[in-house]
């Protein structure tokens, strides 16, 4: 049961006073203003402080005209009076609303309050935002708290009073903090990252799934137990990377069940009283139907409000305690820290901000949305606020998506110019738990001048190191446009591989991401596809992106920082689904679905009765029957240049469906369904039991390579190679490296890879490929199926097919 809390909610004058002295000080000072923003930005939302008072502060630059009567601005608060399960999909709850008028100085409205509850790991505490009265429409709107840091009931409903303060002090993982030399320390990078999404790696589609997957496993290596393929799968990490854990757009469908997760009957909705022209403001207790956040989104459709919070849908509980105990979870892990990383979307948002940040957020539509007006000084601090808060739960490094898309136009230039200092200091915020500081490694995903007319030649993937040189980038050959199932993709690539090998040591590396495995299923059935992969597409692409040739090139030889997804290894379906969206979802589907069945769904997958059971339920018995209707509906959005009602006439004129009436409705549900349908398919442990043992192991031995030689993350030194042998149905890539310092001693130890990279099978001698070498060789690592003896390796030659390869030590002569 919630605490019980106090009679009412009531401002408290001297603690207010106090709060607006501090402001004023701040306001009236020589500071900049954005130096004056950075520190109001620090008190903005809501905490509770030591003395039981809770202090809330918002900006409210749309509020600052003096056109709104004070009495017409009022704090409205939601105490819960009943216990409140987090686990019920649907349910009404009986809440204390109360009205509070806080005092408004400048572009803000501050104060100190008494009666709030603090939230914790058992209870929801007090709900609250802002309401004032539009003058233009006489209609009762809200102020979110853009900084709140917990949202269990989505963006659209008011935010949570939260005890963060009691969260971190008991954290489980308060001595990791404790081990930094020096405050704050710069944490270093990790030698390579594992790539989850939440709601499709986790067992049970929750952060508290993934918790307890990491304990079992960290359990069992305690042991010493057998693992299976797919939990090996997920070791051999030094990190951990989250898709954006963010709030993200949220399903607005018109329909009363489907307004928002938050909703008060008719008959207690704000209204304006006509008599005394104001919002009737009584306290008193109110119903509210809560429904259980049930979004379904990759994580880049983000609103920027709320982004210091975690997406509900993440979260089983609804608390905040649960993304800690993760955290805590991997900084505790039995065979030594595992760090974690944030995706962090901050270059662009969703059309959807619109509704939930004052207009000084945005600055006008893009290819994604809306831009985001970094400019603006105090959008640029609340932004930095905003991060602050959030990797402040304990995590070690940030990745920050899109940096090209932080760009502006400089009227002193002339020219649209990239906003480096402000992605710099993205990377220069201190974080601070227990008192430890610590300051987060920074990996930039930047592929500038992208997406302008031959971006892909141009970009030199460098911008972001060259101005911070302990940073990382991502890299050119797994950044988005990364097609390996293609015949001769690697010999095209070749001087981007050879970038790689010259400065690579400061990009992500590796083959498979969020990115390239979407792109992977956007690939034309036309283009010329390297059948050797695979008998069927599904094949080509699992064998693609989980290639034991790429991944000996990666984590056996080439520089940098490998990054691995987990959808490759699982070799399970991956695509753009959300459930978010009802504008634009039968657009989104038409253009992701065609590829992602051609891809990644065979008839025998589709036919299993677990999967995609609301398509089915539609009258989609067969996989052919369901690409026919795709195909119309891609063709009806072209010729009808995507008006709905149009497309619905024509779907239903040519696709007899038994058992519905195919009109707008039908359409949107279809679009939501197929998307529902997809996310339940695409997580990983569906498919853990068509996983190869030998393939699983290889991949971890090649973890635990690169683990035990660090020196490989290097530039190749000046007598070092890689070399290319490529005729028109092959392509081999072979080098050797030593281990520093490197002086060419053959008792030196060192690295030799042949690698098959795509093609007809090839015979090859080593002493051929390394005339230089006089003396032996020793295996390393050999892949799956590629069986060596001595006499193999002493000169007979070597058959390698597509996608085999080994790894050598020299010996002494």
């Amino acid at each position: 049961m919630p605490a019980t809390p106090p009679a009412s909610i009531e401002l408290v004058a001297g603690a207010t006073a106090e709060l607006l002295t501090w402001a004023e000080a701040i306001e009236s000072s020589d500071a900049t203003t954005f130096e004056k923003a950075r520190l109001l930005a620090t008190r903005l939302g809501a905490r509770g402080r030591a003395d039981g008072l809770t202090e809330i502060g918002f900006w409210t630059p749309e509020l600052s005209t003096g056109v709104i009567q004070p009495k017409n601005i009022v704090l409205e608060v939601f105490t819960p009076r009943q216990a409140i399960d987090p686990a019920l999909a649907d349910q009404e709850v009986r809440f204390r609303r109360d009205y509070v008028q806080l005092e408004k100085q400048g572009d803000y409205h501050w104060g100190v309050l008494r009666g709030l509850q603090l939230g914790n790991r058992e209870i929801i505490g007090s709900l609250y935002w802002l309401r004032y009265l539009s003058p233009e429409t006489n209609a009762v709107c809200i102020v979110g708290d853009c900084l709140g840091t917990s949202f269990p009931y989505g963006v659209y409903a008011p935010a949570e009073l939260y005890d963060l303060e009691s969260l971190q002090s008991t954290r489980a993982d308060l001595a990791y903090f404790q081990t930094h030399n020096e405050n704050p320390t710069v944490v270093p990078a990790p030698r390579n990252i594992l790539q989850l999404h939440i709601k499709t790696a986790s067992p049970n589609g929750y952060l508290s799934g993934l918790t307890t997957l990491f304990r079992e496993l960290g359990r069992k290596l305690s042991r010493g137990e057998n693992l299976s393929p797919a939990e090996t799968n997920f070791l051999g990490y030094d990190a951990v990377q989250l898709l954006p854990t963010e709030p993200t757009v949220e399903y607005r469908g018109g329909r009363p069940h489907e307004d928002g997760f938050f909703s008060l009957r008719d008959g207690d909705e704000e209204r304006l009283d006509p008599e005394t022209e104001g919002i009737v403001s009584e306290s008193a207790t109110v119903r509210v139907q809560l429904r259980r956040p049930d979004l379904q989104n990759w994580g880049y459709d983000v609103v920027i409000f709320a982004g210091a919070a975690t997406n509900p849908a993440l979260l089983e509980t609804l608390r905040p305690d649960e993304l800690v105990d993760f955290i805590a979870t991997l900084h505790t892990f039995p065979t030594g820290p595992i760090r974690l990383i944030y995706d962090l979307v901050y270059g662009h948002a969703d059309n959807q901000a619109i509704d939930l940040l004052n207009g000084r957020f945005l600055k006008g539509p893009n290819m994604y949305g809306q831009d985001v007006n970094h400019q603006n000084p105090v959008v640029r601090a609340i932004l930095l606020e905003m991060q602050r808060r959030k990797v402040n739960t304990g995590a070690d490094g940030i990745r920050i998506d899109g940096g090209q898309d932080f760009k502006f136009f400089n009227p002193i230039s002339g020219r649209v110019e990239y906003d480096d200092p402000y992605l710099l200091a993205m990377g220069d915020l201190v974080q601070e738990i227990g008192g430890d500081q610590w300051r987060p490694f920074v990996i930039y995903e930047d592929g500038r001048p992208w997406p302008a007319e031959g971006w892909e030649e141009i970009s030199t993937y460098r911008d972001l190191v060259e101005l911070r040189p302990d940073s990382y980038q991502w890299g050119p050959l797994i950044f988005a446009h990364n097609t390996p199932a293609l015949k001769g993709f690697w010999a095209h690539k070749w001087h981007r591989v050879c970038e790689k090998m010259q400065f690579g040591s400061h990009w992500i590396t590796g083959c498979g991401n969020h990115d390239t495995l979407r792109r992977g299923t956007q690939v034309d059935l036309n283009e010329p596809i390297n059948h050797h992969l695979g008998s069927n597409l599904q094949q080509v692409l699992n064998n693609a992106y989980d290639n034991p040739a790429i991944a000996a090139l990666t984590y056996g030889f080439a520089p940098g920082l490998p990054m691995d997804f987990i959808h490759c290894l699982m070799r399970a379906p991956w695509g753009f689904f959300r459930n978010t969206d009802d504008r634009y979802a039968v657009k989104v589907v038409a253009e992701e679905a065609p590829g992602f069945l051609d891809w990644q769904v065979t008839p025998e997958l589709f036919a299993e009765a677990a999967l995609f059971p609301r398509i089915k339920q539609l009258g989609f018995a067969e996989l052919g029957q369901l690409r026919r209707f795709l195909a119309l509906l891609v063709e009806t959005i072209t010729d009808t240049d995507y008006d709905l009602e149009r497309m619905a006439e024509h779907c239903a004129r040519a696709v007899p469906v038994e058992t519905a009436c195919i009109d707008v409705f039908w359409l949107k549900s279809f679009a939501r369904q197929f998307m529902e349908d997809v996310h339940e398919a695409c997580n990983v442990w569906l498919h853990a039991d068509r996983l190869q043992p030998t393939q699983a192991d290889f991949n971890l031995s090649l973890r635990r390579f690169r683990q035990a030689r660090p020196w490989l993350g290097d530039n190749l030194a000046p007598a070092e190679r890689l070399n290319l042998l490529a005729i028109p149905s092959t392509t081999i890539f072979y080098g050797l490296r030593w281990e520093p310092p490197i002086t060419m001693d053959p008792s030196r130890h060192g690295v030799a890879l042949v690698a098959h990279m795509g093609g007809e099978t090839m015979e090859v001698r080593l002493q051929e490929l390394f005339p230089s070498h006089c003396g032996g060789w020793q295996l390393l690592l050999a892949s799956p199926g590629l069986e060596l003896t001595a006499v193999d390796l002493a000169g007979d030659a070597i058959a390698l097919s597509d996608s085999q390869a080994l790894l050598l030590e020299p010996l002494a002569g």
